[in-house]
């Protein structure tokens, strides 16, 4: 559906009551890119991820076409940048009984500061229930980017907030597929690389892999349903061969 005809933004329900807004972009240099924020209908719903700034009103047009957006309780994302969070006190200040959700690293470094509205800080492993659904917290450090980095696993669908996992450029034109991601995320990866390469994220892949996704929330690109424990480990496998560790000296 799409809910904004101007900006092209649209919205798909990727797994029952997990719903897909994405909003096309040009950025400098003038490729296409995307950003995608992911809405839970739920008793006390959860937005992951709320777009940059400026995308605050297409945002909430769209949570519109699902529910009241004073509906909204909390507004979660995996860590601390600009279009994981750059609307969050916009949202704050529409829905005044909404909360920020994040890490306890986030909230602690830059989130109680910058919120109008002290963080839901989860510890690791922690679960945060919004009704039906579980959320559970895991953190990543610099698994891409961001010590503060983390991820939500809604265990009901085995549906993992992925946030800059297999980031993807382009529109997102496809809201979800069982296509290969991986390809496309790593040309795009190694052409601009925003990965810390950190000592523990094959370990941390693993990890997540240990969940056994079988819907991976992209924040860029195309959602994905699979063998989503398969792809992380896929994905660790490629972050260690030569080519990845030579683009990371």
């Amino acid at each position: 559906m799409i809910t904004n005809t101007a900006s092209g933004t649209n919205l798909h329900e990727i797994a029952p009551g997990i719903y897909r807004i994405n909003t096309p972009v040009e950025i400098p240099g003038g490729f296409g890119f995307n950003f995608n924020r992911y809405l839970v209908a739920d008793d006390e719903p959860l937005l992951f991820h709320t777009g940059p700034r400026r995308l605050f009103a297409l945002t909430a047009e769209a949570i519109g076409k699902v529910l009241p957006l004073e509906r909204l309780r909390y507004v979660a994302f995996s860590h601390f940048e600009a279009d994981e969070c750059g609307a969050l006190n916009d949202f704050l200040a529409a829905v005044p009984g909404a909360a920020p959700v994040c890490g306890q690293v986030a909230a602690m470094v830059s989130v109680d500061d910058i919120a109008a509205r002290p963080a839901r800080a989860l510890a690791d492993g922690e679960i945060l229930r919004t009704g039906a659904r579980a959320f559970k917290w895991l953190d990543a450090p610099h698994v891409p980017h961001g010590w503060e980095c983390g991820f939500m696993m809604e265990l009901e669908t085995h549906t993992l907030m992925c946030g800059d996992l297999f980031t993807q450029g382009g529109s997102g034109a496809v809201a979800i597929t069982e296509g290969d991601i991986l390809g496309p995320s790593e040309a795009f990866r190694r052409a601009m690389d925003y990965y810390a390469h950190a000592p523990q994220t094959g370990a941390t892949l693993e990890r997540l892999a240990g969940e056994e996704p079988r819907v991976l929330a992209c924040m860029h690109g195309s959602a994905w349903r699979g063998d989503g424990a398969a792809l992380l480990r896929a994905l660790a496998h490629s972050l260690a061969s030569p080519a990845a560790v030579a683009a990371a000296a």
